[in-house]
């Protein structure tokens, strides 16, 4: 069975996110893409109680900060092993990275650097679930699902210094 998610727009400075919710949290996350979404009427109390959280915890990300309150997330889409992976991910503080194969170590896949690469571009709410905070081998960026301007971006707002090109 199929969930149906609510969609909502998250304006910022930085452009406009797209949020989506499930009956049980936030689901997907879309970085903005230049267009206006069409604003949706949440039909529940607690989803408006879940984007007031998930605006408030994206302005904080864009401006290298600490999220204070996180929305529930739902990411019941993922395979169990991404969710391992974007619970290891939810660990790395503000300001703090990991490489691929330290992320690989922590969720028992010592030799799964790759894997973990697969699974920080299928995660549904990058920004929330910092995979800009993990670097490839050497310091280097490595990928984002979002591109690498908003990549360098966040780690430059979080005063991460330690990547390299």
């Amino acid at each position: 069975m199929k969930t149906t998610l609510q969609a909502c727009p998250v304006p910022t400075g930085e452009g406009t996110f797209l949020a989506y919710y499930s009956d049980k949290g936030l689901a997907r996350l879309d970085f903005p893409n230049g267009k206006q979404p069409k604003a949706e009427e949440l039909p529940k109390a607690e989803m408006k109680r879940w984007h007031e959280l998930t605006a408030r915890a994206i302005a904080e990300v864009i401006n290298g900060r600490p999220i204070t309150l996180m929305p529930p997330l739902d990411v019941s889409i993922g395979t169990e092993f991404q969710r391992d992976v974007w619970s290891a991910l939810r660990k790395i503080s503000c300001g703090k990275t990991k490489s691929y194969s330290e992320i690989a170590a922590l969720v028992g896949k010592p030799k799964g650097a790759r894997a973990i690469g697969n699974a920080c571009g299928a995660n549904p709410i990058p920004l929330l679930i910092p995979c800009h905070r993990v670097l490839a081998s050497g310091g280097r960026l490595g990928g984002f699902s979002s591109g690498l301007d908003w990549k360098r971006k966040l780690l430059q707002r979080e005063n991460v210094t330690n990547y390299r090109e």
